[in-house]
């Protein structure tokens, strides 16, 4: 079975799902520590998180040097170390570990509300998984968003412009001089 490494979209009645796979040369424990731990997350997820991760315990997304909103969120699934699951905003992020390949397969589906962001999301949280695997195999990190800009129209032209109506939010910038 072939490695989803671009979003696949697909209807879900209402919803609209983006679906990743990764086949990640760690095992589940260390792929699971990078999905949960703070000082992991912040290597490769789009925002911080604070919260713990028990099924219905709140969580907080910031965006530290953004001039964005705090998000909600809240812990649907927690079966360590297989699948973790929760509300990121309005959409669900659902991460499958297996075991297999080389170390895990990871599978990320993403729940979302409106097909508008489709493009704009899909390219987004591929390159969170682009990252998530540099960090796991210890390569050079970059920053997150500085490769937005190159996904975002192969995401545009694969799903269709119905599913490219909406924009980054406002304020959403890519760091300049953070250090990774």
């Amino acid at each position: 079975m072939d490695v989803v490494r671009h979003g696949v979209l697909t209807r879900l009645g209402e919803l609209w799902t983006l679906r990743y796979e990764r086949e990640l040369g760690r095992p589940p424990e260390e792929v699971w520590a990078a999905l949960t731990q703070a000082e992991q997350l912040g290597q490769w997820f789009p925002s911080g998180v604070k919260g713990e991760w028990a099924v219905g315990a709140p969580l907080e997304f910031t965006f530290g040097g953004q001039e964005l909103p705090p998000m909600p969120g809240t812990v649907l699934q927690v079966r360590e170390p297989r699948v973790l699951e929760y509300l990121w905003g309005p959409d669900t992020l659902k991460f499958d570990l297996t075991v297999g390949g080389a170390g895990t397969r990871l599978e990320l589906l993403v729940t979302l509300e409106e097909l508008g962001k489709a493009a704009r999301d899909g390219a987004g949280w591929h390159e969170c998984l682009d990252l998530l695997e540099t960090h796991l195999d210890g390569g050079r990190l970059w920053r997150p968003g500085e490769r937005w800009g190159e996904l975002a129209p192969v995401y545009v032209a694969a799903f269709g412009p119905d599913a490219a109506t909406v924009a980054p939010p406002e304020g959403w910038t890519v760091p300049e001089d953070e250090p990774v």
